[in-house]
């Protein structure tokens, strides 16, 4: 990390580690900013309003609780390609409905699966307990769970110093170095008492500092920017600026991964927080956006399948299996048995009449153990909606 890149900074100070490198130490939360200049309020203006429409047009769905599931597994896909994982959202349906045993251990779709269950974890965990270092912590063991990266102390602050720097390198060519690990636990336990605190800041705007104090700190030796992403979307939820988890920013961060990166790293080194705020309230207007088309098209896939099935009491069986496969485009009968409530008869008339309408596909070509696609709700869930 060179300082020079650092001289002109007003949001941290550089000290020397014990090995004599350079390390940034961000300032505690708020900065001193006395007036946010107008562009950006504008873009908050625009991020609050869109987000808003995105809160309001997904309570108007029969199920809210199943069609939020396709935008939390593209935040957990999306968040986990910006890291490097190679993944694909056919990839962790299939691996979500054939089992552990069917992937390579190390696989990165591991990765990508262990990141929906520590969103779902903290969500159930938030009706309960507030967002503090604890549950940090615990999100950061599931995330890390039987993946490569589990030998970096699982759920546990780091005890060295870490860098940031391009694959396989060493801490000379790091671009930022966090701080020491004593100044670590100071800054974290600022951060913890940061987020509860009162404060006339806008939400949207805190939720920003929030993100970038995290990985200026980068607490854990890995995952660090996952886990950082996951309290965005936890914030949002908490603070009730969203129901549910709609809203999957992590699409506008991996669109712009370079310009992610680069916004977060001028904070430091120029003290620019403009940029990197408005950076971030866009990725929220667009990703609002994007969201509120999605969910559009996804209803009016599942009105065409309706009235494909017609009226009666079979169809009002057969428009409860559809509705499941929009949250989760390939299943087991199993699946569709456990979590309707079916039989396991019932669950496997219904799906293969479903089939006979051409609304899923067998997809293994075994007598045994068959998964079902449903191929137009995949398709409607990959689709890129962006200019």
């Amino acid at each position: 990390m060179d300082p020079k890149d650092f001289q002109n900074s007003s949001t941290g100070k550089l000290v020397r580690t014990l090995n004599t490198h350079w390390a940034f130490i961000p300032n505690e939360l708020p900065p001193e900013i006395s007036k946010w200049p107008t562009a950006l309020m504008q873009a908050l203006s625009k991020a609050e309003r869109n987000l808003t429409q995105l809160g309001e047009r997904s309570e108007t769905l029969s199920n809210p609780h199943i069609f939020v599931r396709p935008f939390m597994h593209k935040e957990a896909m999306l968040s986990s390609q910006i890291e490097g994982k190679l993944s694909t959202m056919e990839g962790l349906y299939s691996y979500e409905a054939q089992g552990w045993a069917q992937v390579e251990e190390g696989h990165d779709i591991k990765e990508v699966h262990n990141y929906v269950i520590a969103m779902d974890y903290g969500l159930e965990k938030l009706d309960r307990l507030p967002l503090s270092k604890r549950l940090i912590r615990e999100l950061h063991e599931i995330l890390m769970e039987d993946v490569r990266g589990e030998d970096k102390r699982p759920g546990e602050f780091r005890d060295i110093q870490n860098f940031i720097g391009p694959p396989n390198s060493t801490i000379e060519d790091a671009i930022f170095i966090p701080p020491p690990v004593n100044e670590m636990h100071r800054l974290l336990d600022q951060l913890e008492k940061y987020i509860y605190q009162p404060s006339d800041l806008p939400a949207l705007i805190r939720i920003a500092l929030i993100h970038y104090q995290f990985e200026a700190i980068h607490p854990f030796r890995d995952g660090n920017g996952r886990i950082g992403r996951l309290l965005i979307v936890f914030q949002f939820c908490d603070w009730g600026l969203l129901p549910r988890p709609f809203l999957y920013i992590s699409g506008y961060f991996e669109r712009n991964y370079r310009e992610y990166y680069d916004s977060l790293l001028a904070v430091s080194q120029v003290g620019d927080w403009e940029r990197w705020i408005e950076f971030f309230l866009e990725a929220i207007t667009h990703q609002s956006n994007d969201a509120v088309q999605r969910i559009f098209n996804l209803e009016a896939l599942k009105e065409r399948y309706d009235n494909l099935v017609g009226d009666g009491k079979i169809a009002e069986y057969l428009s409860q299996v559809i509705e499941l496969f929009m949250g989760y485009p390939i299943m087991s009968i199993r699946q569709v048995e456990e979590k309707l409530g079916f039989t396991y008869t019932r669950a496997q008339r219904y799906v293969e009449k479903l089939e006979d309408l051409g609304i899923v596909q067998e997809v293994t070509g075994q007598t045994r153990d068959r998964l079902f696609l449903a191929k137009d709700i995949l398709a409607e869930i990959e689709r890129p909606l962006h200019g």
